[in-house]
């Protein structure tokens, strides 16, 4: 199941430094995470100041 980011990012990137595979970009307001990517490893979630990733 991978993680989504909420409407509470504040796009400061951290998530998208963390990520092992690459699956988190910059979108349209807030950052954004490859379903078809991510593998599920919660390292994303682990650093955002504002836990906007959560599981699906």
């Amino acid at each position: 199941m991978a993680y989504i980011i909420s409407e509470e990012c504040i796009s400061c990137g951290a998530c998208a430094a963390e990520c092992p595979v690459s699956a988190i970009t910059e979108g349209d307001g807030k950052y954004v995470i490859d379903e078809n990517v991510c593998v599920d490893c919660g390292a994303c979630a682990s650093v955002c100041p504002v836990d906007a990733p959560k599981q699906e």
